[in-house]
């Protein structure tokens, strides 16, 4: 049986993405690696059949044209026959021994019959610049080491939410949430560290740093000004999740996972009008116009909570160029102390 698939979408990686399948490798027969060539105009495809040859009952290769990350993850999620699904980025990798407590775990649990529709884990962002770390870590929010639901998860505060880094969902639960990305558009981890979520009705919390975040590339879709250029893939990732779920909906979740669902979907709209008002024009003023009123369209009470009772309230108290001070600012501080860039 194979308890984890490892989706590996790819787009000329070929400099760094030996590392990342060789840190999946640790898992053995235990594990199904996908490595998703999206269209790569390097030597990608060559080293992915290279491991093919080499780990046949291990490592499959998809080799397709350009569709962005999100197109390679709906590959892998098609492909997949393990039992969890986890997406790990080409210029990223697991930790070694994280990674085989994690198998432990869900063996632990299938001989119980017990096994959680979502594990949750830690993620850690490694600084290539000076060889530094920051943990990012759950170990307040849940319970450790034991199934739970959502009602005994802490509330959420301020930026922290569970990105795609965390979750390794059951592939069964994602494939009954129907999650399909988006292509040629950039952040969509958002859509899956938020739609599935009421499909994972048993998660488990394991307080290990299993997932390392690769900080240092130009290129990475979190330095500010790559993320103002590509304003309108954030708007389109937003509306994605807005139109998933209804306020009733959410209303109608589990206590905690209610609360939660609230707080991220708020984060996610500061985000995104960072994204939009890092630079400061008319035509951006305008894009937050359009955006709000298509929320009010699609739900009037998802937008009344949204825009007078959330993180995105608070932003929009300012007036225009001082409430573009006030985000850049504010992001500027964060990527102090996670060191983004």
């Amino acid at each position: 049986m194979k308890y984890i698939t490892f989706t590996v979408p790819c787009y000329n990686s070929q400099e760094y993405m030996r590392k990342s399948i060789d840190s999946l490798l640790v898992g053995g027969e235990d594990v199904e690696i996908v490595i998703v060539n999206d269209g790569s105009k390097d030597g990608t495809i060559d080293i992915a059949r290279e491991y093919e040859e080499k780990y046949p009952t291990i490592v499959r290769v998809v080799d397709k044209e350009n569709g962005g990350h999100g197109s390679g993850v709906n590959a892998g999620l098609r492909l997949a026959s393990g039992l969890y699904f986890k997406v790990v980025d080409s210029d990223d990798w697991v930790d070694r021994d994280a990674c085989l407590k994690l198998l432990a775990a869900i063996k632990e649990h299938e001989a119980a019959h017990s096994l959680p529709d979502l594990y949750i884990v830690n993620y850690v962002y490694e600084h290539s610049a000076d060889d530094t770390r920051y943990f990012s870590r759950y170990n307040k929010k849940f319970p450790n080491g034991t199934i739970c639901t959502w009602d005994e998860v802490k509330p959420f505060r301020f930026s922290l939410i569970l990105l795609m880094h965390a979750l390794v969902y059951k592939t069964a639960v994602l494939r009954e949430s129907g999650v399909v990305l988006p292509e040629h558009t950039f952040y969509v981890d958002d859509i899956v560290s938020y739609n599935p979520l009421p499909y994972a009705k048993k998660i488990c919390y394991l307080n290990l740093d299993l997932y390392r975040y690769f900080i240092g590339r130009a290129d990475q879709s979190v330095n500010l000004p790559n993320m103002v250029k590509r304003c309108d893939q954030m708007i389109r990732v937003m509306k994605i999740m807005i139109d998933r779920w209804t306020y009733d909906e959410i209303r109608s979740q589990p206590k905690g996972l209610r609360k939660y669902m609230f707080h991220a979907l708020g984060c996610y709209l500061v985000t995104t009008l960072l994204f939009i008002l890092g630079e400061y024009s008319k035509e951006r003023k305008q894009k937050v116009k359009e955006l709000w009123q298509y929320i009010k369209e699609r739900d009037k009470k998802l937008y009344g909570k949204l825009r007078f009772r959330s993180y995105s309230a608070i932003a929009m108290l300012f007036p225009g160029r001082l409430r573009t001070a006030i985000l850049v600012g504010s992001y500027k501080i964060l990527c102090k102390r996670v060191k983004l860039g």
